[in-house]
């Protein structure tokens, strides 16, 4: 993630996870837990602000205690025996009470997934603002509808950005769900809290409130739904970017030329392209969150009380999986904040099938006269025939006596801008959703 992040993520989001972002989350924890079993009377108050002190990231190098972390595993380790020693007498004895490793990392691994998920959300609404402006904006603007990436029927392009409007905010909510269910994580060596007696679930809810994160049933050290489901709420909100990203990607292909980003990337030896970078950028962050999702997804199996490798690989995941959702969202925000809606050009591609494109419109006309099934195979045999003559649909209609339609009524029919059934109610219900979210 670190040689080539820069490329896809902007730095605000690297930074917050970054090994500073992890060595704070976790010296977070040791303060918080100073605090917490001070008031259930297990360290004494002169102690808790000898702790607090030292729990300064200035004091320590992440990169120093992952190699001395390599020994046993995990950076906590070597980093609460630092945090002892620069804390020193007596109450060097009361840093990390009743902990293990693993709480410390997992609560830093919330906390760096609340800090990351902020940004995130914040991107996202710069998208969904853009969405709903453009599917405002072009709420009536006819356009090719494409199934199979072949021209189908028309819609609108405010359909198209409703469309995407709304997968986005289904996502955010999702995420903004997985968001609230993270949580503190105090289980001591096994789970059992044993060393800090019958005061474990006042330390585990002391720490909740203290740290502003969840508070669990109990320990989870080997049960990680929350990890996994964080995982996937990632991977669904970039996979809805990437199709965003893709859309876009299509709309600006030459042949089509329909919508592009405003400013394009140029190649090295081609001096006229205006390549879709954003979009690209995009697409590529979103493969890389569906591994590391995996990886997330792939931990739910764990043994018994601790696992062995599983929750080590977490790590790298869940900020790369942070880090490149955020990376998709902010390339998203930049196409389609800028994005250059050509409707004269979609207005002529509708055009580019010789009417085919409202054989589906015909079809129904005849329907009451033929039957559903014999109108479509009259409709099916005339759009086959304009294949092979090269004349449009109205022209191979106008001949088939079985149509029976006046010149005037065929011209009606094959209006692109008049089958546009309830395209528009659904732009305005995709709209009403976004505003009674409060965006």
């Amino acid at each position: 993630m670190t040689t080539f992040g820069p490329l896809f993520v902007p730095r605000e989001l690297l930074d917050v996870v970054s090994g500073r972002a992890w060595l704070e989350a976790m010296l977070e924890f040791e303060s918080a837990l100073a605090r917490a079993e001070a008031q259930v009377g297990i360290v004494p108050s002169e102690a808790v602000a000898a702790i607090s002190e030292r729990c300064d990231p200035g004091l320590y190098d992440f990169d120093d205690l992952l190699e001395r972390g390599r020994a046993v595993g995990s950076p906590p380790e070597p980093l609460v025996r630092a945090l002892r020693e620069k804390v020193g007498g007596d109450a060097a004895g009361y840093v990390h009470w009743g902990a293990t490793s693993q709480d410390v990392m997992d609560t830093a691994s919330m906390l760096v997934a609340r800090g990351a998920l902020d940004l995130v959300l914040v991107e996202l609404e710069g998208v969904t603002a853009s969405l709903a402006r453009l599917a405002e904006a072009h709420r009536s603007t006819p356009m090719a509808a494409r199934t199979m990436l072949q021209q189908a029927l028309p819609t609108t392009f405010g359909l198209k950005a409703a469309g995407w409007l709304v997968a986005v905010l289904e996502s955010r909510g999702i995420l903004g769900a997985v968001r609230e269910r993270l949580a503190v994580q105090f289980g001591g060596a096994a789970g059992t809290l044993a060393a800090v007696g019958e005061h474990g679930p006042a330390i585990l809810r002391l720490l909740a409130e203290d740290l502003g994160l969840a508070e669990p049933v109990l320990p989870w050290h080997t049960n990680r739904v929350r990890i996994a489901e964080l995982g996937a709420a990632l991977a669904t909100t970039s996979g809805v970017l990437a199709k965003i990203a893709l859309d876009v990607v299509l709309l600006a292909q030459t042949e089509v030329d329909e919508a592009r980003e405003e400013i394009g990337g140029g190649s090295s030896t081609l001096p006229h392209k205006h390549n879709p970078i954003e979009s690209t950028l995009a697409r590529a962050c979103a493969r890389l969150v569906d591994g590391y999702a995996s990886v997330l997804a792939t931990g739910l199996e764990q043994e018994h009380e601790r696992a062995a490798g599983a929750w080590h690989a977490e790590w790298e995941a869940l900020s790369g999986a942070l880090a490149y959702t955020g990376g998709a969202a902010h390339a998203v925000g930049q196409a389609v904040g800028s994005l250059q809606v050509d409707g004269e050009r979609m207005q002529r591609n509708l055009g580019a099938t010789d009417g085919l494109v409202l054989a589906e419109r015909v079809s129904f006309a005849l329907a009451t006269r033929y039957g559903r099934a014999e109108s479509h195979d009259i409709v099916r045999e005339a759009a086959s025939r304009v294949a092979a003559s090269g004349r449009s649909l109205a022209d191979e209609l106008r001949e088939d006596e079985r149509v029976g339609l006046s010149d005037s009524e065929l011209d009606a029919l094959l209006d692109p801008a008049t089958y546009l059934g309830s395209a528009e109610a659904f732009v305005d219900r995709a709209l009403d959703l976004y505003h009674s979210e409060g965006t």
